[in-house]
């Protein structure tokens, strides 16, 4: 019996533990019909220190982004993960932090949802999921007016 209670307060106190992410307003850009890549935005939060560390959609390669200006040209690169500091919200937007879609393999029209799968690690290495549906949105949703022709990209090949 005294096992059993043990087993059951050390379940409570690792499942306390979990970062709980909350993930609010998701959504993906819009593509064109022979677009093959586009970008997802939403706010995480999370009540302890958790990270990012992985992204899955069905049918597309995923990567964690940042933007950067350096000098007049905004360069994006690829991260491995993004932190999320305890109580704070990270903003993942045009032109900052953001998803980015590879090989997308049909048109994303508004009304259209994609399913995410967000992983989660904290400094204990536990892991948690979290599943998203993420709406699509107009192709010209939030695009920063100064981004134009000037972004250059700074993909690695996988």
């Amino acid at each position: 019996m005294k096992r059993l209670a043990l087993a059951t307060l050390l379940l409570a106190v690792a499942g306390a533990s979990l970062a709980q992410v909350k993930v609010t307003d998701p959504w993906v850009r819009g593509t064109v019909a022979s677009q093959k890549s586009t970008g997802a935005f939403m706010q995480l939060s999370s009540p302890t220190a958790t990270r990012l560390v992985d992204v899955s959609a069905p049918d597309m390669r995923v990567e964690i982004h940042e933007m950067s200006m350096q000098g007049d040209v905004m360069r994006m690169k690829q991260i491995t993960g993004l932190d999320l500091p305890a109580g704070k919200t990270v903003e993942l937007k045009p032109g900052s932090y953001h998803l980015m879609f590879f090989n997308v393999r049909h048109q994303l029209k508004e009304g259209d949802t994609v399913p995410l799968t967000l992983t989660f690690e904290n400094a204990q290495k536990a892991r948690e999921t979290v599943k998203v549906q993420a709406p699509v949105r107009a192709l010209n949703a939030q695009v920063p007016a100064d981004m134009g022709m000037k972004m250059k990209e700074g993909h690695s090949s996988h």
